[in-house]
């Protein structure tokens, strides 16, 4: 019974962390690695299903409530995170009740790694027993079982980085953000060295980039951005804070191959595309390409000291 629990346990911490780190990666070449290994981890579980069940049905029999509520809210969640991921394989950029498929898989899975630390850690003083060749076995058991699944597992055609292609670009922005409908007229860009308007913008070196966006909510899009290159607004080669009208920033590592967009296929951004301004950043998921750019800061902090993914 052990052995099961510690094998559900491993392949889940391991389906959620690759499924993070393939956010952070973007476009990386080890994408697609990463993403192959999280759908072969979540595979895994559904091979282990039968195994557990068992388990909790052993467990059903005993006396207590509590951590029977838990269980059931615990294996709910895990089996919502799991049908997210396979209706997003099967469906794509399609919502079911009015949230994305992904939307479902990522929120049932985190709230399923904060009910597991309640669900596990009052387990933590109990007598240590030796699982590890039983606990080895079953964690193979169903890496084995989850390789042959998601080799054989249908689904639309997607990108290396497990996204479906999307003929427009998709109105989505980051958790609770709102859409902004900026006066384009009254916007003005923060720079170290003074502010800028939309003219005097427009005066400075156009620069037509054509770049693919991953968006985190499961989609990915190619279009021709115009606008300015960072590096000609004569910020300094170090890290730089870029601030939204709302409040969302994000840190890049410097200037270098970051468009300030203004336009998108040759049109003015729209306020859903973050017009009048946003960042256009190659290779990044789309939570790196601030919407609705008013500030551009330089910072002596490292780029990577802050959150993986934003919190705000």
């Amino acid at each position: 019974m052990r052995s099961v629990n510690a094998a559900l346990l491993t392949l889940f911490v391991f389906a959620t962390a690759s499924g993070g780190l393939a956010f952070g990666l973007g476009a990386a070449p080890l994408a697609s690695v990463v993403v192959a290994a999280h759908g072969v981890a979540g595979f895994g579980l559904l091979v282990l299903i039968p195994a557990k069940a068992r388990i909790v049905r052993r467990g059903l029999r005993r006396p207590g409530k509590s951590r029977k509520v838990i269980s059931w809210v615990l294996s709910v969640l895990v089996t919502a995170a799991i049908a997210g991921g396979l209706l997003h394989a099967l469906r794509g950029f399609v919502p079911v009740l009015g949230l994305l498929p992904m939307q479902i898989h990522v929120g049932a899975a985190l709230a399923a790694a904060g009910l597991l630390a309640a669900h596990v850690l009052p387990y933590r003083h109990r007598r240590r027993i030796d699982l590890g060749r039983r606990t080895a076995l079953r964690v193979a058991t169903g890496a084995v079982g989850g390789l042959a699944l998601w080799a054989v597992a249908p689904g639309q055609e997607r990108r290396f980085t497990g996204s479906h292609q999307v003929a427009a670009l998709p109105i989505t922005q980051w958790l609770f953000d709102p859409v902004l409908a900026l006066d384009a007229a009254a916007w003005r860009l923060r720079l170290p060295g003074g502010v800028l308007d939309l003219d005097a913008l427009a005066a400075l070196p156009q620069t037509t980039v054509r770049a693919v966006i991953y968006c985190t909510g499961g989609w990915w899009a190619e279009e021709e951005w115009q606008g300015v290159l960072l590096t000609d607004l004569g910020l300094p080669a170090t890290a730089l804070d870029v601030v939204s009208a709302t409040g969302y920033r994000r840190r890049l590592p410097g200037p270098g191959g970051v468009l300030l967009a203004t336009h998108a296929g040759g049109r003015p951004l729209t306020d859903g595309h973050g017009g009048p301004a946003r960042l256009v950043v190659p290779g990044r998921r789309g939570f790196w390409w601030v919407k609705w750019v008013v500030a551009v800061e330089p910072t002596d902090e490292p780029w990577w000291w802050q959150p993986p993914l934003p919190l705000q």
